[in-house]
């Protein structure tokens, strides 16, 4: 039997972990981890260069028409283990000048890491899965033999399977590598994707936790419910779905009934459809990173004194100092298995839709549960100032 717990740092009912979400994903569909994500924006050559400037992301690859790609430009970014993939369209008739006009600037691929992309194809397929992309070998002559394949999701992401075992190429078949990149901006430890958080229409929620576990053999990991994830005006549910290895993280969010709108609310009505509302990022440097994005020009959501003041009542050591984190804006939890630290940006593009996380974890599995009220009051004082709440 499944054992299920009340986070006990928390100390608010609706918050419940499963410890057993690993050992009940099932196997056959093997992930190895996020191979990249590709953003589809307006413009892919402002977009490579926001990610080396301010996030320190080397540009490594790149496809447009002097390499015989007619329809795009992609400039693919690299910091350790994150891989960014930004796509703009060379012309207005095509799916992703559609899809910028329709969304801005969003996620399209959340690509997994797999060893044989047909059999994760057909897999998921089978099971009830969208088809994107049927399996194919993509001849990258000496660089080899790239294989892909992809499914649909929520909205119009969708889930690349890629399988590089047989490819030694910079990116893909169609890219060149960046020989002699620009100097990327300095100061950064961002090191892989701890998780990517999806936001779905009321009602939507339950069917694609359903969608995770069935098609792609996830668990459920932690559910939140509206009494821990609320404020006076608005609140949302959440549920995080994960694969065996636990290297593949998703929550899902809908909005609840509040007072006023939500932030997942305004998210849906922005990006008009579902779709992916934030990226984490991990650190195990946070307090460097964040400093060194904010000098950047990043801007981050602020959290209020009163917040700080009770911080190390309630989650103790973590350390770093209450003002140092005060200073910069980090917000800290704490639960049974440990600790993290986290902050977010404000939305990084013209519309209020997407944003990044940057977290630091020394133990715990959460998603900062403890931080939700402040950080949704101060979501809100964003939404208010745009006339949105």
């Amino acid at each position: 039997m499944t054992e299920t717990i009340t986070r006990g740092a928390a100390n608010q009912a609706g918050a419940h972990i499963n410890k057993d979400a690993y050992a009940e994903a099932k196997d056959f569909l093997p992930l190895n981890g996020v191979d990249h994500v590709e953003f589809w924006v307006g413009n892919a050559r402002q977009a490579a260069h926001y990610y080396r400037a301010l996030w320190g992301f080397t540009p490594v690859a790149y496809a447009g028409l002097e390499t015989g790609v007619r329809d795009r430009t992609s400039y693919v970014l690299r910091q350790n283990d994150i891989t960014l993939v930004v796509t703009g369209a060379l012309s207005p008739d095509t799916e992703i000048a559609e899809h910028v006009k329709r969304h801005g600037d969003g996620v399209k691929d959340i690509a997994f890491g797999v060893d044989d992309a047909t059999s994760s194809w057909r897999e998921t397929t089978k099971r009830g899965a969208r088809s994107e992309m049927e399996p194919a070998e993509l001849d990258g002559g000496e660089d080899g033999v790239l294989r892909r394949s992809a499914v649909g999701t929520y909205g119009e992401v969708r889930h690349s399977f890629i399988d590089r075992r047989d490819y030694h190429g910079a990116f893909a078949p169609g890219y060149r590598k960046i020989k002699k990149p620009a100097a990327a901006a300095t100061g950064l430890s961002l090191l892989e994707i701890d998780h990517c958080v999806g936001n779905v229409e009321l009602g939507d929620m339950n069917k694609f936790v359903e969608y995770y576990r069935d098609v792609f053999g996830f668990a459920q990991l932690i559910h939140y419910d509206d009494k821990v994830i609320h404020t006076e005006y608005s609140a949302l549910m959440s549920k995080v779905m994960t694969n065996g290895n636990g290297r593949i993280k998703f929550p899902i969010n809908e909005p609840a009934s509040g007072k006023k709108k939500s932030q997942i609310q305004e998210f849906l009505d922005y990006y008009l459809d579902n779709g992916t509302q934030h990226i984490a990022l991990r650190t195990e440097d946070i307090v460097g990173t964040v400093r060194q994005l904010r000098e950047n020009g990043i801007e981050f959501l602020g959290m209020p004194h009163a917040y700080y003041e009770t911080l190390a009542d309630r989650v103790g050591d973590v350390g770093v100092p209450i003002d140092t984190l005060e200073q910069l804006g980090i917000e800290a939890d704490r639960d049974e298995e440990g600790y993290l630290l986290q902050i977010f940006t404000r939305p990084i593009q013209d519309r209020p839709t997407f944003f990044f996380e940057i977290i630091e974890r020394h133990g715990s599995r959460g998603f900062g549960v403890g931080n939700f009220k402040a950080l949704f009051e101060a979501i809100e004082i964003e939404q208010a100032r745009r006339g949105n709440l």
